[in-house]
């Protein structure tokens, strides 16, 4: 049986932690043996952002030695992914680290591009006909790239017909500390991201980041927009039948 690490991410933790069961029956269907370390922490994207990389870097040598044994990093969050995966390895260029640090980078998956690549998984949608939207993180986007592999997902659900946005690729605004530095600025991103979705005939909208999704839901609801929003995880766990 395969072993991989499972990391939780600091919103899992917090404020999805039914989503991180989700991702994890995800991988136990596919008979994958997974690892919680209870000792993680954050990856250190929220002091990266802000300039402290000193600080990071000892986040980032915390899980070098917590997640030690060589085993593939599953994460449910582009965002974490990319830190871990490009971000740590360009804070240690140069440095004694830096070997460890790319080889560490090479164990670091995104759910969705571990099921789609590694494991190629197969579904069998048991869920009714719907019509979804997807918005696309920027760190998963433009630094983890794992968006095709989330889609690729979708599109093998034979009941789910996915429509696209005009502006999938715009930032909602969250941003993380952005969203708390800058909100008027966050606040009008966010309410384009909603002009888009709003726009579609959909039942609901499909990320894989839950500050997105915090961020867009909560700007939704505040405005009286009734259109569900889901995490990946939590939608293919319930379309499989192990949620």
């Amino acid at each position: 049986m395969s072993k991989v690490y499972f990391f939780a991410t600091c919103l899992g933790s917090a404020a999805y932690a039914d989503t991180c069961l989700h991702a994890i029956k995800l991988l136990q269907r596919e008979g994958i043996e997974v690892i919680f370390k209870k000792d993680q922490t954050c990856c250190g994207q929220p002091s990266y952002n802000s300039g402290y990389y000193e600080e990071t870097k000892k986040i980032a040598l915390y899980h070098l030695n917590l997640l030690k044994e060589n085993y593939p990093i599953i994460i449910p969050s582009g965002s974490c992914a990319g830190m871990m995966k490009v971000d740590y390895v360009e804070l240690f260029e140069g440095s004694i680290y830096q070997e460890e640090f790319i080889a560490f980078s090479k164990r670091i998956y995104e759910l969705s591009e571990y099921l789609d690549k590694v494991l190629n998984v197969r579904y069998h949608d048991i869920g009714n006909p719907i019509k979804i939207t997807w918005h696309s993180n920027c760190h998963a986007l433009r630094v983890a790239k794992c968006i095709p592999s989330a889609k690729n997902l979708l599109r093998r659900l034979q009941n789910v017909e996915l429509i696209e946005l005009e502006k999938e690729e715009d930032c909602c605004g969250f941003g993380g500390t952005f969203s708390v530095k800058e909100p008027e600025i966050s606040r009008a991103m966010v309410m384009e991201k909603i002009k888009d979705i709003q726009t579609k005939d959909i039942h609901c909208l499909i990320a894989a980041d839950a500050g997105c999704l915090l961020n867009i839901s909560g700007a939704m609801a505040k405005i009286g927009c009734n259109i569900p929003s889901k995490h990946l995880y939590d939608f293919l766990a319930e379309r499989v039948g192990i949620a």
